[in-house]
């Protein structure tokens, strides 16, 4: 069963560079493993949490579309929900640099948004010109999202070409149920700035 796949999938992460506890601030950084390229992007009070690099946008060059998370100035602070994980987009110019062109802050949930399995954030990989971005949690019952974005040479830019939604009980995993929402059937025209999880259903120009 698909639905069951994409479970199995999400709960092993292996194509992307995930760096759980690295803080980060300014150009500083700890660890050899993230680009040198991408750590000006990496701004006071945030940490890399994910980066994967690919040709994004058909060009032959490599690009980078990277997680950042906004950091507790203080312990007591009280948790960001709303836009701790902005994700980015960095494409690769013709002097060799890279050059931040799109941002949703929308995307990617917050790190206690998963319920009781913990974390949510499950998986981001990239391919050329295309990109997913995949969450887990739940508690008794699971649930599990995949957002695809496709390169549009047209508009220069990422478009949602297909959302699935999972979700079964622990107790009976085999009946997961699945939903695939695809364009122009479900939604038009989204671009990844102006994507929301919660309101894509019906939007967009088709």
């Amino acid at each position: 069963m698909q639905s069951i796949k994409l479970f199995k999938k999400i709960s092993v992460v292996a194509s992307v560079m995930i760096l759980p506890g690295l803080s980060l601030a300014g150009t500083y950084i700890e660890g050899k493993d993230v680009p040198a390229d991408l750590r000006p992007f990496i701004t006071a009070n945030t940490k890399l949490l994910a980066f994967v690099s690919a040709d994004l946008n058909g060009d032959d060059k490599a690009d980078y579309v990277f997680i950042l998370e906004k950091q507790k100035k203080n312990a007591t602070d009280e948790d960001m929900e709303q836009g701790q994980r902005p994700l980015h987009i960095a494409i690769r110019q013709a002097d060799g640099k890279l050059k931040l062109v799109k941002t949703n802050e929308k995307i990617v949930l917050c790190s206690t948004c998963g319920g009781m399995m913990g974390d949510p954030f499950a998986d981001l990989t990239a391919s050329k010109k295309s990109f997913t971005v995949s969450h887990y949690g739940g508690s008794a019952w699971r649930w599990a999202n995949e957002y695809q974005f496709n390169y549009s040479r047209k508009d220069d830019s990422w478009q949602l070409v297909k959302v699935s939604e999972s979700s079964f009980h622990a107790s009976d995993p085999e009946k997961a149920k699945e939903k695939i929402y695809t364009p122009p059937k479900h939604f038009g025209k989204i671009d990844i700035a102006d994507f929301d999880p919660e309101k894509f259903k019906g939007v967009g120009a088709k």
